[in-house]
Parts: C-alpha cells; sequence; structure tokens
C-alpha cells in the first residue's frame, strides 16, 4: 500500500522554491510514496517537469484534483484557504507555517480538519537536525546577505596592491552568529574582507573566530535554551550599544542576523548608530521580516539615511532557488520518514518527540499551545 504525496507550485508573491526536488524523488518512491508533482512547481527553481517525471513523480495539470487526492502535501509556505479547502479532511500539511503571522490559516487548517506540521517548530536536538529547515534556509540567507553588501557597498572588498597604490579591504561587521551570521562572516572573508562579528552569546565566538573573523566581546553571558540567546538587562543593553555605536561606524558593510523565534526581533541598530556611519556604507538587515534589527528597516525596500543604504530583504532563500530548494527537499525527506511505517504505510502515531514537538493542528483541533492561546485572544 502506498500514499500520495503531493508537491503543489508555490502561489505565495516573490517564492520561487519548491518543496521536493527530483533528486528525493526516488528514495521517496522507494520507500512506499506515490508523488504528485504540480505542472511547473519546479520551474522558478530550475528543475523541469521533464527532470520530475523522469525521477519517478507523476506530473498534475489539476491542481484542484491534486490536492483533493493527496494524503500529504508538502509546501514551503502555509496553504492558502483555497488550498486548504481543496482537501480532505485528515490530510497531513508539511510546510514553513509562521502560524503566528497567519491565524487565520491555521484557522481554516483547524475546521478543515487537516494535520499540519511546522517545520519551524521542530526541536533543537541531535535528530533533528537533518530535517531543520531555518538552519539550511538561513544557511542561503547569510551567503546572500554577503553578496548583496558586496553588491552595494563602494569598494573592493579585498585588499589590493596595485601600480595606483594599495587599497584597503573593507570592513564588515556581523550582528548575530548562528547559522546565517555565520555563513556572511565565511562569505565575507571569502570575498576579502575585513569581518568582525558580535553575538550575546559568549560560545560562538570560538566559532567565529575559526572563520578568521574578529569577535567583538563584552563581559556578558547571554545564553538561552535552545541554543537562542536570552534577553539581555537594561544595564547589559546600554554596555552593548556603547560598544556596537563605535564597531558600526567603523564598518563599511552591517549584515544583522538577530532573530528569536515568535517574538519580534532584538532592535540592535539605532537611528543614532546609522548617522554616525560613513556615507556609502550598507546594512543587510536579515531580521527585516520580524520587525528588523535595525530601527529604520522598512520590510521589501532598500532606503537610504545620510548616504547610508539599508535593506530590509524578504525570503532571501528564494533569491537562490535551485540550491534553497534542494537543502529544503532533503529536510523534508527526513521528516517524512518519521511518518512512513511498515509496508510503506502512513502512522498516525505522533508520539515520536520531533512530530508532537512540531505539530500544529489535528482532528479539528489547534494543538500548539502557544497558537491556540494567540487565536484565542484573537476573537
Amino acid at each position: 500500500m502506498t500514499f500520495r504525496v503531493a508537491v503543489p507550485k508555490e502561489v505565495a508573491p516573490g517564492e520561487a522554491r519548491v518543496a521536493l526536488t527530483p533528486e528525493v524523488i526516488p528514495r521517496l518512491v522507494k520507500a512506499g510514496c506515490e508523488v504528485l508533482v504540480e505542472a511547473g512547481a519546479g520551474e522558478n527553481a530550475r528543475y523541469p517537469d521533464a527532470a520530475y517525471t523522469q525521477a519517478g513523480a507523476k506530473v498534475q495539470t489539476d491542481r484542484a484534483a491534486m490536492f483533493g487526492s493527496a494524503d500529504v502535501v508538502v509546501k514551503i509556505q502555509i496553504p492558502t484557504a483555497e488550498e486548504t479547502a481543496a482537501m480532505r479532511p485528515g490530510t497531513v500539511v508539511i510546510a514553513l507555517m509562521n502560524p503566528n503571522r497567519n491565524l487565520e490559516r491555521v484557522a481554516k487548517m483547524r475546521d478543515q480538519k487537516v494535520t499540519s506540521f511546522a517545520l519551524e517548530l521542530l526541536p533543537r536536538i541531535t535528530r533533528a537536525q537533518s530535517m531543520d529547515v531555518l538552519s539550511s534556509q538561513a544557511t542561503v540567507a547569510g551567503y546572500r546577505a554577503a553578496l548583496i553588501g558586496a553588491d552595494l557597498c563602494p569598494k573592493f572588498l579585498p585588499m589590493l596592491t596595485t601600480a595606483a597604490g594599495t587599497v584597503r579591504p573593507a570592513r564588515v561587521l556581523v550582528l548575530g552568529a548562528g547559522v546565517a551570521g555565520l555563513m556572511a562572516i565565511a562569505t565575507s572573508k571569502r570575498l576579502g574582507a575585513l569581518v568582525e562579528a558580535y553575538d550575546v552569546r559568549r560560545a560562538a565566538g570560538e566559532q567565529v573566530r575559526s572563520l578568521g573573523a574578529k569577535f567583538l566581546e563584552l563581559q556578558i553571558n547571554a545564553e538561552g535554551s535552545g541554543g537562542y540567546a536570552r534577553e539581555l538587562t537594561d544595564d547589559e543593553k546600554k554596555l552593548e550599544a556603547e560598544m556596537l555605536a563605535k564597531a558600526i561606524s567603523e564598518a563599511d558593510i552591517v549584515i544583522t542576523t538577530a532573530n528569536v523565534p515568535g517574538r519580534r526581533a532584538p532592535l540592535l541598530v539605532r537611528k543614532e548608530m546609522v548617522a554616525r556611519m560613513r556615507p556609502g556604507a550598507v546594512i543587510i538587515d536579515l531580521a527585516a521580516e520580524s520587525g528588523g534589527n535595525v530601527e529604520l528597516t522598512k520590510p521589501g525596500e532598500t532606503v537610504e539615511v545620510n548616504g547610508v543604504r539599508i535593506v530590509g530583504p524578504l525570503n532571501l532563500p528564494s533569491q537562490l532557488p535551485f540550491h534553497a530548494s534542494q537543502m529544503f527537499a532533503k529536510n523534508v525527506e527526513s521528516f517524512l520518514k518519521l511518518l512512513v511505517g511498515p509496508g510503506g504505510t502512513l502512522l498516525n502515531d505522533y508520539s515520536d518527540e520531533i512530530l508532537t514537538a512540531s505539530l500544529l493542528t489535528r482532528n479539528g483541533e489547534v494543538v500548539h499551545v502557544p497558537t491556540r492561546d494567540a487565536l484565542a485572544g484573537a476573537k
């Protein structure tokens, strides 16, 4: 007995990724899945329909029928109300849900009795690393942010010795040394820049230094639970601001990456700090979608203040859709293995801690408590 996994074309504006790529299809088919891919689903990521057919998937032209026949729907973005309405009760949906920002869509899945898993809710444990879409997509975002900074900066990044004299290297400052930050550091170093980085977690210093960057240190340990940083006290914030203000004023490119899941991004760069920066400096705010690390950021826009350009990019991984999709697909493949039982059957037992943590809706209920509380408060 097999079950059907559907891969629709993403309809969110600017979304070029696809949830499964041809590379993973043969392994899913071998595990007992029948894979249905909507025609054109991988087109924007440069995966043609023919590649899916050759890999063993069945390309579908009737979108509504595909949703209606699927046992599992795999997406990048949370389903729209129309997509959910086309699903049968009990259909399993796997995607990045961003439930706090999509309460109406969560309610629609609840009312349709869809079982949904939010990939951003995966626990930060070793077993879940192969499924960690936040890390894989943050890697893409960090790389892309460094390239945007290099493109917009009016200077060479590396030091050059020429007949016209020596050109000093550009200075790059990365705030936040998580996955995105470390990739931004590594990419900036490869481009030849002089790189500094800051993170409130002291443990991040070793990783920063291993990449050849300088780690800015305060005598503060803000290590929090789950690998994230805790909120700083008022006194700690003052000390941090003073140190950062100096580093920011000297930087040619600043890349901010600080995010706290489910909450507004911490404010790191205030307008007074921007005012001290040199004309031509560039800021790339990777937290723009969750409120921004920079006071002057406008999500989805590039603004210029006193000669300093501030970029608030949205959905950066979608700007490198080929590899972003490839990484996402491998994450999803690993997650799907938890749902496949003997003989290729779809499991209904979600007692595994990874499934329990990421389960959002089931049997007409919102089972993720913070989302359920947010929905109750929105009434």
